[in-house]
């Protein structure tokens, strides 16, 4: 499928932004007291983070001005869902940030309900691409899974760095739980890129045209001369070495290198700079990643083209 760079940025950022705001829902939950420039900064960050993705996802809409009518169709849409879900869940963390930072009132309840409702709302996210039947290769269990996975990982990362520059360490556990979730995350991605590798196409042009039975299939003629939307929004297509390639990339950037950036950070007196990077690192391998998470993908309509 055609990979919009509204939407890549969209998933890559907000997913971020809600990871760092689920870290710190948990982990400002507990008796934990930071001061007010840290809760200023790390709450900032992760809401320009989930707002500005929010906000990019709706120039992928032919009238984005209408975007507030998705939010009516929550009881059958995911996106509707993922929508009401996140204007939830920047309200409820927006609440605990205001009553912590203007008031020194810290309400742990609030915190905890913000993590959780962060976690639905990225869930939500992953379904709005797992529920597509159409593109076998996002309609499995796994595709929201990497959506949360990927969240925690870059909101660990983000935490971790803002924690070395407020205390000038980054701390062995905090730099351990970091590493942790971006190998999870890899891992899981992997293993969803083999199996998606094997998946057996249950459209193909003798399904589709019916004479199966008779023996295979091909196309005489395409069913149009000129490209028409179908073909443009649906019919991208990348050769195998191109996205095996770009999967190490993705690998690289995203987890090798900044788990290295973190073990160099650990003992270096200027750790937050190693961290800077880490997180830039990891952002340029998600980015990747989420391009070819549209690249890869083959929706069923296009076995009439091919």
């Amino acid at each position: 499928m055609h990979p919009a760079a509204s939407v890549i940025f969209f998933t890559v950022f907000s997913g971020a932004g809600f990871g760092l705001l689920i870290l710190m829902g948990f982990a400002t939950g507990s008796n934990a007291t930071p001061s007010t420039a840290f809760l200023v900064v790390h709450f900032g960050l992760a809401f320009a983070m989930a707002v500005a993705g929010l906000v990019s996802s709706t120039f992928h809409l032919g009238h984005p001005e209408r975007a507030w009518r998705a939010l009516t169709q929550w009881r059958s849409s995911w996106l509707s869902r993922e929508g009401v879900l996140a204007i939830l869940t920047l309200a409820v963390a927006g609440l605990y940030a205001l009553l912590w930072v203007f008031f020194d009132k810290p309400i742990g309840l609030l915190g905890w309900i913000s993590a959780v409702l962060a976690l639905v709302t990225v869930y939500a996210t992953g379904m709005i691409y797992a529920q597509i039947k159409a593109v076998q290769l996002w309609n499995r269990t796994l595709t929201p899974i990497c959506y949360l996975l990927f969240s925690l990982a870059g909101g660990g990362l983000l935490f971790l760095m803002l924690h070395a520059l407020f205390f000038g360490s980054a701390g062995s556990f905090l730099s351990s739980v970091a590493m942790v979730l971006l190998v999870i995350a890899w891992a899981v991605k992997i293993f969803w890129w083999i199996s998606g590798d094997r998946i057996v196409p249950l459209s193909t042009t003798e399904s589709a045209t019916g004479l199966g039975k008779i023996g295979k299939t091909r196309l005489f003629e395409q069913p149009h001369t000129g490209s028409n939307y179908l073909m443009n929004e649906m019919g991208h297509q990348i050769a195998r070495k191109h996205a095996t390639k770009l999967r190490w990339i993705s690998v690289g950037l995203g987890a090798v290198l900044p788990i290295i950036l973190i073990l160099i950070a650990l003992p270096a007196p200027a750790d937050a700079l190693w961290l800077v990077l880490a997180v830039i690192s990891h952002m340029a391998g998600m980015l990747t990643e989420r391009w070819l998470f549209f690249a890869e993908a083959k929706h069923a309509v296009m076995t009439f083209y091919t």
